[in-house]
């Protein structure tokens, strides 16, 4: 109301005017390796095989409509959230210039590599096949001391609503995995005083120390698994359990990494607004604020 809201739920609606269900009467009683049909099945003992029902990527609109109510809410506090395709099958970024992301169809920071991907993904298309891909994130301004020490942690949280998008296999935060292999002296990310606040020298932590955020950029990645649905022929069953084979027709993409960008923006934006607004009465000094003007 007047460009405001007003404390009831924000609702939002889309309507999809473009589908083509028939497109996907071939495989009604066919388990299409990579997707979710046969989990539907067994749990719910049916499933909607037009398109995926709720495992398909159309889902996540309502994800990225939320994501932009609470990154307005983000932006009003100093809180910047973006995220760009670090790689799309074997072609990797080299450089990071992060104002040419959308330079490209592919939000790449690096317009040579955007071209290699687009290179491979037109053999990759011609093929009938698909690629995967990882997607970086990036929380700038985040105040130190959000989040939880144990069951609800800050990149727990982001985990488990990054991981919620379809496709993703896996997510690491600052050095991730590579963490492993460094000595305690490699991998601590030092402390010194600037500015009347603590500050590091490096950030293999990814912004997160004990569950907490430090106060440094908060960097996450995630992986995406190729595009299940391709147009190789490939064996499966049916639901009744005979063996068969299946090619796939149909409108699909030969990689989902693009399109994921923006809902990896959406959840992080999401997941921090939740635990910003559950930090405000976290201290009796928050709450005589918050409640007191104090």
């Amino acid at each position: 109301f007047e460009g405001k809201t007003t404390g009831t739920p924000i609702a939002l609606a889309v309507f999809n005017e473009n589908q083509k269900s028939k497109d996907y009467s071939s495989i009604m009683n066919v388990y299409r390796p990579g997707h979710a049909d046969m989990g539907f099945t067994e749990k719910y003992g049916i499933r909607d095989y037009r398109g995926g029902g709720r495992s398909s990527g159309r889902e996540t609109l309502a994800r990225v409509a939320a994501g932009a109510v609470a990154r307005k809410f983000l932006e009003e506090i100093g809180i910047k959230i973006y995220a760009y395709t670090l790689s799309i099958g074997n072609v990797e970024i080299s450089e990071k210039n992060i104002s040419t992301r959308f330079d490209n169809q592919f939000f790449m920071p690096d317009n040579e590599a955007a071209k290699k991907a687009e290179e491979l993904l037109g053999k990759i298309r011609k093929e009938g096949n698909s690629v995967g891909g990882v997607v970086e994130c990036v929380i700038e301004g985040m105040p130190a001391g959000i989040g939880s020490p144990v069951f609800d942690k800050l990149d727990a949280n982001i985990a488990k609503a990054v991981l919620s998008i379809g496709a993703t296999k896996a997510i690491e935060f600052g050095a991730g995995f590579q963490a492993a292999y460094l000595t305690g002296k490699e991998n601590n990310d030092e402390f010194y005083m600037s500015d009347g606040r603590v500050h590091k020298y490096t950030n293999n932590s990814g912004g997160v120390l004990g569950g907490f955020s430090d106060g440094d950029n908060i960097i996450f990645r995630t992986a995406f698994k190729p595009t299940p649905s391709i147009s190789l022929r490939q064996k499966t069953v049916d639901k009744f359990g005979n063996d068969t084979e299946i090619e796939i027709t149909g409108r699909h993409d030969p990689v989902i990494v693009p399109r994921a960008v923006v809902v990896v923006e959406a959840m992080a934006a999401i997941t921090v607004a939740d635990l910003l607004l559950e930090r405000m009465t976290s201290t009796l000094d928050g709450v005589l604020r918050y409640y007191k003007g104090e």
